[in-house]
């Protein structure tokens, strides 16, 4: 392809998906940096999730494509609290609790499902006590999950 036609389209594609991004969730580092961090870790949720599931051999594609959906639905809410911050006038707080509570829970997700796929063993063990007992009840939960989807066959899913 033409160098020339390739910033055309780069170019497009930026000036199309800048403004919507920051109609979305708003302008400013924080909110860049915020929502970077936040595809960062989804990215890596995603990694772990699908390691752990091939792991005790759960994965299913049908429960893997509502993954997809749920991830959107969470990275939208962060523009909603945008939305509302826009109505209540108050300056990005509501954006970053929702901003900051998703990437709390993305973080716990991804560290669950590490312990999950048996990566346990490259942390200390002071550190790993820790992690376990963080995410505890998200550990059980996926455990609990992956236990109902085993009956079920591979590609399935539940």
């Amino acid at each position: 392809m033409d160098k020339s036609i390739q910033n055309i389209i780069v170019s497009l594609f930026g000036a199309i998906f800048v403004p919507v991004f920051e109609f979305m969730y708003g302008e400013g580092d924080v909110v860049k940096y915020l929502m970077t961090a936040l595809l960062f870790f989804v990215v890596m949720d995603w990694i772990t999730g699908v390691r752990a599931a091939k792991k005790d051999e759960t994965y299913a594609s049908k429960y893997g494509i509502d993954g997809i959906f749920r991830t959107f639905f969470i990275l939208l809410l962060p523009a909603g609290g945008h939305f509302l911050d826009m109505i209540a006038g108050t300056n990005g707080l509501i954006f970053g609790a929702l901003g900051a509570g998703v990437l709390y829970h993305i973080i716990q997700s991804m560290t669950a499902n590490a312990l999950r796929a048996g990566w346990g063993d490259y942390f200390p063990e002071w550190l790993l006590v820790k992690l376990t007992e963080w995410v505890k009840e998200e550990l059980e939960s996926k455990l609990s999950r992956s236990e109902s989807r085993k009956n079920t066959k591979v590609g399935e899913g539940k």
